[in-house]
């Protein structure tokens, strides 16, 4: 198309004004070990983060691990013991090819090449060319009354940087779920995949996730297929989750100055909407084509005093049309703009958001984030009607009052018609997979965690967690849909109590386990659509499970 030439040209332009030097390579948001000891070093005032945008690059992560080096007498001994743990993993990103244990380097006399068991993998590296390959593998079972099931996973992951700006990744991942217990209607945060169905309610799925990045001392711009994670939260984002199956898009990061940073996406979403028009028949059969479906969002982030970040942004979902170029403008409001692209027929649906984050208090982190799907000033105070929005508001305590101690409460709520639109091809949604909140709209939720991490690589975890579910209203321009009450009555609620241990033995492989007493109950119709057959009721469940990568 023409119009991509013409922007790739400017960002070409644009990227050859950038002479200092920098690359990205993302870091898998379940990667939670390594996401939750930046947020700790940042909680603790080690280091500075904006935590509303992930995933993080494998360099901004090892240029925030360097900063903690630089301050370690405020960290704690297990603190200390974490960071050299993982300095090991990114010595790829900070110097020269690191100097692994020979005892487990099979490639002895080339200066360039080492493999290692921590962390698992072979890797390369001269003054032009780095890389680095990983094996994935993992398993998860549970069991409980019903019987016992398992998740397994393998796969592999690279990636290489190659000069001073430009970085490769990929990671395919094979998943086999022996019941499926991931599906787009099941309130769940497990990642989502697009599944072929087996016997006995099985099913496999692949996910491939990789990307080129083109980065500078200030900034980034990608091309990915990646998963993404908008707002700040423990317990799953209400802006963007990463619990849909990755899609593809193009990401800029700006930050020129300590104060600002900008970070916007361009994707290109699965409607899973037949296009009759472009659909046709052939010899020996008939080939469906889905319609168009496209999603644009920013994000600005402010820090007005150090440690408080304010970000505010907006996004649209637009579709029945090619890309068009007034939303691969990275600093747009997009509604406006759909009034002018659409005008005096039927719009599009954008989405307006606002995300707040405090660690001005030693450890303690305060955070809420707004997300606003629809809304209309003469509404706000009505008692009979109200817009559409979800909130999350929280906070988390780091090493208070005892060392090692994390404690953590969330509340969430989404008001009814939240993340809905009457029109299927604009649904706040890839591949039926709802692109925000795992529990949709007209739900609450209460999350409290108790975290302990009495030696490098083992925590423990104890959680409450409250999810309540209302009644499904449909989006009808009836005069109604504006009217509904939130959570009038719960149709579909889980209680669960929890306790989890993980110990990270090598970078990036573990070994888990958790017990569960969980009780799904509610209305039968809606404990059936959205709870897997194997939790529905009230259980103790057992959860174990061994990984290498993600």
């Amino acid at each position: 198309m023409q119009i991509f030439k013409y922007y790739f040209f400017f960002l070409y332009f644009l990227l050859q004004t950038a002479t200092s030097f920098s690359q990205d390579v993302y870091q898998h948001v379940s990667d939670k070990n390594i996401y939750d000891f930046l947020d700790e070093l940042a909680t603790s005032k080690i280091i500075d983060l904006n935590s509303v945008i992930k995933p993080y690059s494998r360099m901004f992560i090892a240029d925030k691990l360097k900063e903690a080096e630089s301050d370690t007498e405020q960290l704690n001994k297990r603190q200390n013991t974490e960071l050299e743990f993982y300095l090991l993993e990114y010595k790829l990103e900070i110097d020269s090819l690191p100097d692994y244990p020979s005892k487990f380097d099979i490639f002895k006399k080339n200066k360039n090449f080492a493999t290692a068991i921590n962390p698992f993998g072979i890797f390369y590296k001269d003054k032009l060319f780095t890389i680095s390959v990983k094996p994935i593998w993992g398993i998860n079972y549970f069991f409980n009354e019903n019987g016992s099931i398992y998740h397994r996973w393998g796969g592999a992951e690279a990636f290489a940087y190659v000069g001073k700006h430009w970085a490769f990744y990929a990671s395919l991942r094979d998943n086999n779920e022996s019941k499926r217990i991931s599906m787009p209607e099941y309130f769940t945060l497990r990642q989502g995949g697009v599944y072929k169905f087996t016997k006995d309610g099985g099913g496999d799925y692949s996910e491939m996730r990789g990307g080129v990045t083109y980065a500078w001392k200030w900034g980034s711009f990608s091309l990915v297929k990646d998963h993404l994670s908008w707002g700040n939260n423990y317990h799953g984002a209400n802006i963007l989750t990463e619990r849909p199956p990755s899609f593809a898009h193009i990401k800029l990061r700006i930050k020129p100055v300590k104060w600002f940073e900008l970070n916007y996406i361009h994707g290109w979403l699965v409607s899973m909407v037949i296009d009759s028009t472009r659909s046709y028949h052939y010899q020996n059969g008939y080939r469906e084509v889905y319609r168009q479906k496209y999603i644009a969002a920013n994000m600005f982030t402010f820090t007005p005093w150090k440690r408080l970040n304010i970000s505010i942004g907006n996004s649209i979902i637009y579709s029945d049309m090619n890309v068009h170029p007034a939303y691969l403008i990275p600093v747009m409001f997009y509604k406006s703009i759909d009034h002018t692209v659409n005008a005096y027929i039927d719009n599009q649906n954008s989405q307006m958001f606002l995300d707040i984050s405090s660690r001005q208090i030693k450890n303690l982190h305060l955070y809420g984030t707004l997300y606003i799907d629809e809304l209309k000033i003469d509404r706000i105070g009505k008692k009979d009607e109200h817009n559409f929005w979800s909130a999350k508001v929280g906070f988390k305590t780091n090493n208070f009052p005892v060392n090692n101690i994390s404690i953590t409460t969330e509340y969430t709520m989404s008001m009814p018609i939240t993340y809905e639109h009457r029109v299927p091809t604009l649904t706040f949604e890839s591949n039926n997979y709802n692109l925000g909140y795992y529990l949709r709209d007209n739900s609450q939720e209460i999350y409290v965690s108790l975290g302990y991490k009495p030696i490098r690589g083992l925590h423990f975890k104890a959680y409450y967690l409250l999810a309540q579910h209302g009644p499904d209203y449909e989006y009808i321009e009836d005069g109604t849909v504006t009217t509904h009450s939130f959570l009038e009555y719960v149709t579909w609620q889980n209680q669960t109590f929890s306790f989890k241990a993980t110990y990270e033995f090598i970078n990036n492989a573990y070994i888990f386990a958790e017990i569960l007493n969980s009780d799904i109950s509610g209305n039968e119709e809606q404990v059936i659509k959205y709870t897997p057959e194997f939790f529905r009721g009230n259980h103790n469940t057992i959860s174990a499970g061994f990984n290498i990568g993600f």
